[in-house]
């Protein structure tokens, strides 16, 4: 008896300690806007997302702070696809990255091809 107490408490410690699951987030993008404009997600916690551009046109997922957008905005490169967090999405696709945020931040997400970002391709990422 006092074996299997042991046995369940040991259980019991060893998942409370276990790295929490990655949690899953999947946007759509159509007529040009995000699905959501606002996602939470918790902090130093893998967050796997998926993006679905139901658009005929391509698309970019491209999460970070204003600086980074910033860049962004007059920068020069075509296509995004060897960072996690800045993603090209073509026509009529999906794409999926994961992403962990380490410490509760806030952050945009935006795409920046010519005219998206003004027409509305805006959001907000909080990781709590």
């Amino acid at each position: 008896m006092k074996a299997a107490l042991l046995f369940l408490l040991g259980a019991a410690v060893a998942g409370a300690c276990a790295p929490a699951a990655p949690r899953a987030v999947e946007i759509r993008i159509h007529y040009s806007h995000y699905s959501t404009t606002q996602i939470d997600v918790p902090a130093g916690v893998p967050v796997t997302f998926t993006i679905y551009n139901d658009d005929p046109i391509e698309h970019e997922w491209m999460v970070g702070d204003m600086a980074m957008h910033e860049r962004h905005r007059t920068g020069t490169e075509a296509v995004h696809a060897s960072r996690p967090d800045e993603i090209t999405i073509p026509a009529l696709s999906i794409r999926t990255t994961t992403l962990t945020f380490p410490t509760p931040m806030t952050l945009m997400y935006m795409c920046h091809l010519p005219g998206h970002e003004q027409y509305g391709m805006v959001g907000v990422l909080m990781a709590k």
